[in-house]
């Protein structure tokens, strides 16, 4: 969908990009500046500089140059292109300040699965994510990648796309469990435990040494980022019921990949009393 795309170009929104399609041009090779492309000559000219430097950028693969241009709501055009570089991540915390600790990140590229645990090996995080030349998140550009470039004293320059912004605009608001539901996704054991009860895993895992409390943690970390990719794809291919691509640039569901960690329904049950009782936060 990136080289269908044309939103990037200064003066070209939703409607000239919608003219430009309509007179035929469908693909960044097929315009031409000074025939009808269903614009203004002015921006005719001005659209083909963008694009010669959108080639290169892509020839470079540079996401980052794309992330720049296309709004929050509008990214997740340049996912295919560069997918095989990109990284899902999802932090959890102990509060929401920022003198508060990063507990437990989960990463996932599409392949392999990693996790981060403070205390163990968490500061391998701050290198590991310089692998990938693009993140996605739920709510990450508010949160997580703000929290994690504080905690790491880091800067994360990655493409970033943010699901938050593109599932809103398909009408899917109210949080990533709320999302995850609207897409009809199960957590099964995990449904119900949400990031207040994720602070209360890792504090009966350090005052207990509890480890049953920390594989269910990192099990509910790490099904956040296996479903979004999910999200990702399937936001993808509705976006795309917009354009005349639809039929054309559908991506397949991916398939969920086998975690080694489970949620220990007994700690799970012994622990849920709690969530209405601030003195364990």
């Amino acid at each position: 969908m990136l080289t269908n795309t044309f939103i990037h170009i200064p003066g070209i929104g939703i409607k000239s990009e919608k003219n430009i399609w309509q007179a035929g041009v469908m693909e960044w090779q097929d315009f031409k500046p000074l025939l009808s492309s269903g614009i203004s000559r002015g921006k005719a000219l001005t659209a083909d500089q963008c694009l010669q430097e959108s080639i290169s950028q892509l020839e470079n693969d540079n996401p980052s140059y794309f992330s720049k241009k296309l709004p929050a709501n509008q990214q997740w055009r340049f996912f295919p292109d560069f997918r095989k570089t990109a990284a899902y991540i999802d932090i959890e915390t102990t509060g929401l300040d920022t003198y508060n600790k990063i507990t437990t990140i989960a990463l996932y590229d599409g392949n392999d699965i990693h996790w981060y645990v403070h205390g163990k090996n968490l500061d391998d995080f701050a290198k590991d994510i310089f692998k990938y030349k693009m993140v996605i998140t739920y709510n990450g550009k508010s949160f997580d990648v703000p929290f994690i470039e504080n905690y790491f004293g880091i800067k994360m320059n990655h493409a970033h796309i943010d699901l938050r912004y593109v599932l809103s605009s398909l009408g899917y608001k109210g949080g990533l469990k709320k999302c995850e539901k609207a897409f009809g996704i199960d957590r099964g054991e995990l449904d119900g435990v949400d990031g207040f009860f994720a602070v209360i895993l890792w504090n009966e895992y350090i005052k207990n040494n509890n480890r049953k409390a920390l594989e269910t943690l990192l099990a509910y970390n790490i099904e956040d980022v296996i479903n979004l990719e999910y999200l990702m794809v399937a936001a993808y291919n509705l976006k795309l019921k917009s354009t005349p691509f639809y039929e054309s640039k559908q991506i397949d569901i991916p398939e969920t990949p086998e975690v080694s960690f489970k949620a220990d329904l007994k700690t799970v049950k012994r622990l849920k009393p709690l969530t209405t009782h601030n003195y364990y936060y």
